[in-house]
């Protein structure tokens, strides 16, 4: 084993939720990702839909649970001295498949050795390891410092409420619903007067429809600000709840702008700029409203790109008019209203 270090750090990451156009959804998680040299573990594993042990909505007693097995605290939770690095966003069960890992002692320093994809408990490390992954040797104090870190936080899921503020009522509920079913709090309201600012400090987002006037929305800011709290603010761009979700997935991400794999999008005419930090699949949405403002939901583009910026051409037929694309990845989203 090498005896270079690599340098060990946490950083707030992202499994971005959706609500579709047919109803389904997937689960909007918050979790911590690891950070080696500078870059997320999660993006060397190509394009995994996956999550951290160290997820926001987990009880607290477990949370603390899986951060003290991280530091070697507690006995590993598998066979062989291997620990869970990344599980399945919808319910982290060993039998979806996971990234597991040894993590040992090697003197006062940490390795982290023989990653592997497992499905139960017995493992064939030739077949289903990550052989080009590791090992990593972390100094211990850097090691232990980092996670220890996380034990001083009161509470890991703070910031996923959104607020929202419009003038459409049936929009607003139903965008409400959306959000909670895939894990983001939200409530709606008229006046944030009413509103304690220790509770405006929980939210992570407001959302404003298009009907808000400015005087409305200053005074919103104001009050937040008055608060301390530090919120995102979404101005939605039309009455479409997948849009307004994926906006708000947006606002919510909180994750270092160069530790995401979807850092750009631009979309115009009869094509859209794309830049991605790792090779990931991306698909590309397009909603767009007609002249009766029914909504039209096409998808535009599904492949696996390498990371760099790419131009990806939009048909024509699914753009005219008022549109909008909405780009994901499995950590991030991205939305831009099509500039003509």
């Amino acid at each position: 084993m090498s005896a270079e270090y690599a340098s060990f750090g946490l950083a707030p990451a992202m499994r971005a939720g959706a609500v579709t156009a047919d109803g389904n959804y997937q689960v909007h998680r918050d979790f911590t990702d690891f950070i080696i040299d500078g870059r997320p573990l999660l993006f060397q594993l190509s394009d995994l839909d996956a999550v951290s042990p160290l997820a926001a909505d987990v009880p607290p007693a477990i949370f603390t649970a899986q951060v003290r097995g991280l530091l070697l605290e507690a006995e590993p939770p598998l066979a062989g001295g291997r620990h869970l690095i990344y599980g399945c966003p919808e319910c982290e069960g060993l039998e979806c498949g996971a990234v597991t890992a040894v993590i040992e002692r090697a003197g006062d320093d940490v390795v982290w050795r023989d990653f592997a994809w497992q499905t139960d408990e017995r493992l064939d490390l030739e077949r289903n390891g990550y052989h080009g992954i590791g090992p990593f040797r972390f100094r211990g104090d850097q090691y232990r410092a980092e996670l220890s870190r996380l034990l001083a936080v009161d509470d890991p899921a703070e910031h996923r409420r959104v607020l929202l503020i419009g003038a459409r009522a049936a929009v607003l509920a139903k965008l409400a619903a959306a959000l909670r079913i895939i894990g983001i709090g939200a409530e709606i309201t008229e006046d944030v007067a009413a509103i304690p600012p220790q509770e405006l400090a929980t939210y992570g987002a407001v959302a404003f429809g298009r009907a808000v006037p400015e005087s409305r929305r200053s005074a919103v800011r104001a009050a937040f600000e008055q608060a301390g709290a530090d919120v995102a603010y979404v101005d939605g761009l039309a009455p479409v709840v997948p849009l307004l979700v994926a906006q708000i997935e947006d606002a919510l991400d909180r994750s270092p702008a160069a530790q995401r794999r979807l850092t750009e999008l631009v979309a115009a005419d009869s094509e859209a700029g794309v830049e991605v930090t790792s090779t990931c699949r991306v698909t590309l949405t397009a909603y767009r409203l007609d002249r009766l403002y029914r909504t039209h939901v096409h998808e535009v583009f599904d492949d696996v790109l390498e990371a760099g910026r790419h131009r990806i051409p939009l048909d024509a037929r699914a753009t005219k008019g008022r549109s909008f694309i909405v780009a994901r990845t499995t950590g991030s989203v991205l939305v831009s209203p099509l500039a003509r």
